[in-house]
């Protein structure tokens, strides 16, 4: 594929995770405290860690993805 298809789809790929993730980032104070005051302050530094790292988890598995497939 190239020309404005790649370009697109490239494009609506980051839009979701940005807006995923946004989401998530958006309602991660609200987990956090509730983990914390549920189970432990431990699991909700786990939850949080796991979310951040995430997010760059992501787009390093898609620039991997991307470079293998040019």
């Amino acid at each position: 594929m190239s020309g404005s298809g790649t370009t697109r789809s490239t494009a609506l790929a980051a839009l979701a995770i940005v807006f995923g993730f946004g989401l998530l980032f958006f309602i991660l104070p609200t987990v956090t405290l509730w983990l914390a005051n549920h189970y432990s302050v431990w699991v909700a530094a786990i939850f949080d860690a796991i979310a951040v790292l995430g997010f760059f988890l992501i787009f390093w598995l898609r620039a991997r993805y991307q470079r293998r497939r040019r």
